[in-house]
């Protein structure tokens, strides 16, 4: 997922955008002044379904305001926590309206000082870091375009683009795709005029990351030193050779994937497109130097003129060849690259197919790819809800060492012992110091009913002190349905983020084997308890498996369409229909979706949308625009002598009422994605601050024995700090609405009726 003017004073064109989207709060008193006359001060279910439609037609700004309508005298406790809850959310966006203006001029100013330093012209740190300050004005201005029109950003881009290609041109490699990174970040969504530019970035750093490794820690490390004193630790070599990858790798199995490939693309991407990418990926190979580390035939110049001139003349014939194209021409052109590879830079026939299947796949949409034979156990351990392992989350701290975030409730990390914070400094007597991630990952997962032995640093009276554990690997269940607040087990939570008001919330971090039977269990609890309206987070929920996604959406929708999957030429490949029993048919939602909402999220965002437009269901969506991410990809493995998997989208997801989900990858595409009905954002402080009190608050406390605990006299960070902080906008608003419609009387409450017409598509 992408996170996206002189110093001291607004254009006109941003004054015109922080009107409507910053100083709208007298206008909006202003509108519930006029509207407060013909309205009853009654709170019932008529007030509060008018909150709802008039948050719909106005956004968060409708909600300000309301509070003037409650009753005056009223001695009702509910009415009176409502009133209290209103002006809470009211200070809160006052808060961040005013923290958005601070910044923007902040960043302006950050952006003037970065791009005329005190000495000299700036540096490529300096441009990367001015066009980091410029991707959050985006964010914070909420209008892509109107920034880059900035004076000061165009120049900004300028000056960029001229140090990436220098670096490019200098075979800085790092540097390069830093900064083609962040100008496509800037342009993407103005014209992409970077693209072509990050792939080829992203196809080189991918083959250095491979083949070369110890080069890339070098170009990290002095990355690093640019900004601070103290070096990345020493490079480790550790189960990061290439020669292993690439077993199993075939010109069949290459054949066999492109000719599928060519086939069965949603896109109708020809066969001649998908060679003519896999050459321009050996072109990189060939003339990426440093990559000679690993294989010598590339630092001969004449090798790599000659395999550069065969890549050239086999590119052009492609161009001119005019006709469609089958196994035979894709075998015939493999075979004359292999042959022409020998005779020239000699490389391992493994690393020249593996390059050049890339290569190909690249030229289809984002999410079609090959699966190595050395990749499959990874992609299905993320597509899964288990996988085998020892059950803790780890990760890089500041000094790079490798740390436990927390073990698993209930895994063999947390049965032996393992705790939060603890630093894994060998891994079966092998130093992890320089590891990254993946090599992590590699060495401590392994089969069922193996043994791995970790010596953990940990701080012991005052001393650090290492100890040793010998764990036993076993399949590792995950959860993806949370609550509020943690309990004192993994899949223990209060489900209620307001008890009173019966106000529930639920948060799905992705959709994945059992997911849909973890919800109907929280849905149990809920409603013996009191349940009275929902809160849906989907936010940074990458999504998952489809009948997962259908299974949520069937909790709130009784029946119907919940997505079609459409070929490109709009032919209808399968209708998947609501299950039928849904336990929140009559339950008031607000779902939460954002930038990180994608693919299965956006599914069921969507069609609870859909049908709460048509009339059928109480739901409205909050929150800021979806991903965009709404194709179908299909794994079909690869009949070869090794396990190999071809991933290929193939088709697209529609919603109930007709839209495409899917951003699809055209300069200046516009339109893509969920639209939540009440747009509330938040400023990128804001949401770097609720993600890591989320994660902090979610931590299971261990005791000694590695056994949940209590700790009294250091308490976990409470999620309640997002509301009553102002950091959680999108929260606030949901817990607001869901507020005004759960005091309505009992007996009152009803669906809400259509705030517009329902869409004949939905059915």
């Amino acid at each position: 997922m992408s996170i996206r003017g002189k110093s001291g004073w607004l254009t006109a064109g941003l004054i015109v955008l922080l009107t409507a989207g910053l100083a709208a709060t007298p206008y909006a008193h202003a509108q519930q002044h006029a509207l407060a006359e013909s309205r009853s001060t009654v709170i019932d279910d008529a007030w509060s379904a008018r909150v709802w439609a008039t948050a719909r037609e106005k956004g968060e700004h409708a909600l300000l305001g309301l509070v003037s309508e409650f009753p005056v005298d009223a001695a009702d406790e509910p009415i009176a926590r409502l009133r209290d809850s209103f002006e809470l959310f009211e200070t809160n966006l006052e808060k961040r309206n005013a923290e958005r203006v601070s910044r923007i001029e902040a960043v302006k100013a950050e952006i003037e000082s970065a791009l005329r330093p005190e000495e000299g012209t700036p540096t490529d740190l300096d441009l990367s870091k001015a066009m980091r300050l410029a991707a959050e004005w985006q964010m914070l201005v909420g209008n892509a375009a109107a920034v880059v029109r900035e004076p000061v950003v165009a120049e900004l881009i300028a000056r960029a683009e001229a140090a990436a290609r220098s670096a490019e041109a200098s075979a800085d490699w790092l540097i390069a795709s830093e900064l083609f990174h962040r100008l496509n970040i800037l342009t993407e969504e103005v014209d992409g005029r970077f693209l072509t530019d990050l792939d080829r970035q992203n196809d080189r750093m991918a083959m250095i990351r491979l083949y070369v490794p110890e080069t890339l820690w070098r170009l990290r490390n002095s990355r690093r030193l640019m900004e601070l004193d103290t070096p990345l630790p020493p490079y480790n070599a550790t189960a990061d050779g290439w020669s292993q990858k690439l077993n199993g790798i075939s010109r069949y199995l290459v054949i066999r994937a492109l000719l599928k490939a060519a086939q069965s693309n949603v896109e109708g991407v020809a066969t001649a497109s998908l060679l003519d990418g896999g050459l321009e990926a050996v072109r990189t190979l060939a003339t990426t130097e440093c990559l000679s580390d690993a294989f010598p035939g590339i630092a001969d110049p004449n090798a790599r003129e000659a395999m550069v001139k065969f890549v050239d003349k086999s590119r052009n014939e492609l161009r001119l060849g005019g006709r469609s194209l089958g196994v035979r021409d894709i075998t015939a052109l493999i075979e004359s690259l292999l042959s022409t590879n020998q005779s020239t830079l000699r490389l391992p026939e493994e690393a020249l197919l593996h390059e050049f299947g890339n290569g190909a796949m690249g030229r289809l949409d984002d999410y079609s790819s090959i699966i190595w034979p050395d990749e499959v156990r990874r992609f299905q351990r993320n597509t899964r809800g288990s996988f085998v392992g020892i059950g803790v989350q780890i990760h890089l701290d500041e000094a790079q060492r490798l740390a436990v975030v927390t073990p698993l409730e209930g895994t063999p990390a947390q049965r032996a012992g393992i705790r939060a914070g603890d630093v894994i400094s060998k891994v079966n007597d092998v130093s992890t110091v320089g590891f990254s991630l993946d090599q992590a990952v590699d060495v401590i997962t392994g089969p069922r009913g193996t043994k791995v032995t970790l010596t953990i640093e940990r701080e012991i009276e005052g001393q650090t002190q290492e100890v040793e554990f010998v764990i036993t690997r076993d399949v590792i269940d995950v959860k993806s349905v949370k609550g509020w607040k943690r309990g004192e087990r993994e899949d223990d939570w209060e489900w209620f983020i307001d008890r009173d008001a019966g106000v529930g919330y639920v948060r799905l971090t992705q959709f994945q084997e059992n997911t849909t039977a973890e919800l109907e269990r929280a849905i149990v609890r809920m409603r013996a308890q009191g349940l009275r309206g929902l809160i849906l987070d989907l936010r940074f929920n990458p999504g998952g498996l489809l009948n997962e996604a259908v299974g949520v959406a069937s909790q709130f929708i009784e029946s119907g369409r919940i997505v079609t999957t459409e070929a490109a030429d709009g032919s209808v490949a399968g209708v998947e229909t609501a299950l039928g029993g849904a336990a929140l048919a009559n339950i008031p939602v607000v779902v939460l979706i954002n930038e990180g909402s994608a693919s299965a999220s956006e599914i069921v965002a969507g069609a609870i949308q859909d049908y709460a437009r048509a009339g059928t269901i109480d739901a409205i969506v909050v929150g800021e625009r979806s991903f965009g991410k709404g194709s179908v990809q299909n794994v079909w493995p690869l009949p070869v002598q090794t396990e190999a998997m071809l991933k290929l989208t193939t088709q697209y997801y529609k919603l109930p009422a007709g839209r495409l989900i899917h951003r699809q990858r055209h300069p200046g595409e516009t339109r893509w994605g969920i639209e939540p009905d009440v747009t509330v954002s938040m400023l990128p402080s804001q949401i770097d601050a609720a993600l890591q009190l989320r994660q902090k608050a979610d931590l299971l406390v261990l005791d000694a024995n590695g056994t949940t605990k209590r700790d009294d006299s250091e308490p976990a960070p409470d999620p309640e700090d997002l509301l009553t902080k102002g950091i959680d906008l999108q929260l606030n608003t949901a817990l607001v609405l869901l507020q005004s419609r759960t005091l309505a009387p009992a007996a009152s409450r009803t669906t809400m009726k259509p705030v517009i017409e329902p869409a004949s598509a939905v059915r």
